[in-house]
């Protein structure tokens, strides 16, 4: 079998006020697209960062062979409204050691990073004249710049319509890149799910399942 990009075993957390998410497994190989669904409130988001080593757990372990990257997370990592398309871009390149500041207006003007921007935007769009989906767009080429093995988006059919969030995973799945994302409801695969497992006070506990919807 070939080596997982990412995995997780018995991932979860839990707290003084009882847990956060619990018991999730899965395992990403190459190619692959996996969605993360549950209810409101059961840990999407707390599970995908986790995934990514950005989210301290208590249970369970996360591993695999490939790199990581996020695109948008909301309240996490997303762009700063007052900046340009263009400034992220020469941002991160500039993280990532691809441009010299001294030389950074040419440089990024030439840059092959700047090809394919969100549809209607241009390097001198302010972000927040973007709509979420471009938003999500722009998120997923700053990650892709770290040329990663695994893609991790957040809420995926938040602030977009059915239509806008297919065209989403179809541009994602367009990537070549496996990618985890999390959603309400699964658009293009049946939901997995359970009963919601109970505490000993009987506290509903949120519960995550994950949904291979692959190529």
């Amino acid at each position: 079998m070939e080596p997982a990009l990412l995995e997780a075993e018995g991932l979860g957390l839990r707290t003084r006020r009882g847990w956060v998410f619990r018991d999730l497994d899965l395992r990403v190989g190459p190619g692959e697209l996996l969605a993360l669904t549950g209810p409101a409130g059961g840990g999407r988001t707390s599970a995908l960062l986790a995934l990514g080593g950005r989210f301290r757990v208590s249970h369970g372990r996360v591993g695999g062979a490939g790199r990581t990257a996020f695109g948008l997370v909301p309240g996490v990592n997303e762009p700063e409204p007052a900046l340009t398309v263009g400034e992220h871009v020469g941002e991160r390149l500039r993280l990532l050691g691809q441009a010299r500041p001294w030389h950074r207006r040419r440089r990024l003007a030439a840059s092959p990073a700047l090809r394919d921007l969100p549809p209607g935007s241009t390097p001198d769009t302010l972000v927040r004249d973007l709509s979420p989906l471009d938003r999500h767009r722009l998120m997923i080429k700053l990650a892709l710049l770290e040329d990663p093995d695994v893609l991790l988006v957040d809420d995926i059919d938040v602030s977009l319509t059915p239509t806008e969030t297919q065209t989403l995973l179809g541009e994602l799945d367009a990537t070549g890149r496996a990618a985890v994302y999390t959603c309400r409801d699964t658009p293009t695969a049946a939901r997995l799910g359970r009963a919601p497992s109970t505490t000993e006070s009987d506290d509903k506990v949120p519960f995550l399942s994950s949904v291979g919807v692959g190529r």
